[in-house]
């Protein structure tokens, strides 16, 4: 009987683990889009948390206030690793019901 309940677990182990696999691949092909100060500055982060690309309107380039760009910058990059990682908890946790494994990115 024991046995039974043991094969059932490696099953569903199993199981996860290639959701868990399917659901990691499925989030580095994911990217998402952040800006920040009203859309001035605009960026796109990948499911590895990868900036991929930056577009600053010119009209954000103000050279007496470059730390208004710096600031809008790191907020919109901040904003899309945010994002990511939303995505990537609700798709982690879909598969684990809640439970953290060790070892799991997220």
């Amino acid at each position: 009987m024991a046995n039974i309940n043991m094969q059932q677990m490696m099953k569903q182990a199993r199981k996860m683990q290639e959701q868990l696999a399917a659901a990691q691949e499925n989030l580095e092909s994911t990217n998402v889009e952040a800006s920040a100060g009203g859309g001035m500055v605009k960026v796109v982060v990948n499911g590895s948390m990868q900036l991929e690309s930056i577009t600053i309107d010119p009209e954000a380039c103000d050279p007496e206030d470059v730390e208004m760009l710096q600031d809008m910058i790191v907020a919109a990059v901040n904003e899309g690793v945010r994002q990511v990682t939303e995505i990537a908890h609700k798709q982690m946790g879909s598969i684990t019901g809640g439970l953290n494994i060790p070892g799991m990115p997220f």
